[in-house]
């Protein structure tokens, strides 16, 4: 059956777009919950009407996809994880945990459009991820993962901070 899309369907298209779906598909998912329209003269007309509106929103994605690249290629992810000796970890860095630290440095990206290298990362070291955004954009993240106990541990600072402490009281 031949549809327009009403609004964006993951992994169909996006509004305006012409798809040829199955019968069943198109009723009992996407006619009820009003994600596409049956492809007729009426809404084909009705879709032109609203070409430039769409197109202006597509072209806002592009323009946010395009400065969110330039934020997370430049970004450097440090994710501290418990390893052993030999730098191998006890757990892994997956999608889901890269999502998660980009989270807390202020960026929401979908797991599913993380691409790690091997799936998971399982050694101490330096990465680069690949994150899908839309269309054909794609950022590269620099991730490096440290042992979780040299991350957290200011030592070296704190002998120097109570150094000038112990000569002001003498």
């Amino acid at each position: 059956m031949k549809v327009i899309l009403n609004s964006d369907v993951k992994h169909l298209g996006e509004e305006g777009d012409v798809k040829i779906v199955a019968n069943g598909y198109a009723r009992n998912y996407l006619f009820p919950r009003n994600l596409a329209l049956p492809y007729n003269d009426l809404t084909v007309a009705y879709f032109e009407s609203k070409k430039e509106e769409i197109e202006a929103r597509k072209a806002q994605k592009r323009k946010d996809s395009a400065s969110l690249k330039e934020k997370l290629d430049a970004l450097n992810l440090v994710i501290p994880m418990p390893a052993g000796a030999n730098g191998k970890l006890y757990g892994a860095v997956t999608n889901i945990t890269i999502a998660e630290a980009l989270a807390k440095e202020g960026f929401e990206v979908e797991r599913k459009r993380i691409d790690v290298p091997g799936a998971t990362i399982k050694n101490l070291g330096k990465y680069t991820v690949t994150v899908r955004l839309y269309e054909a954009s794609v950022a590269t993240i620099a991730v490096e993962v440290k042992n979780q106990d040299e991350v957290g541990k200011p030592e070296e600072a704190a002998p120097e901070a109570e150094a000038p402490a112990e000569e002001k009281a003498e």
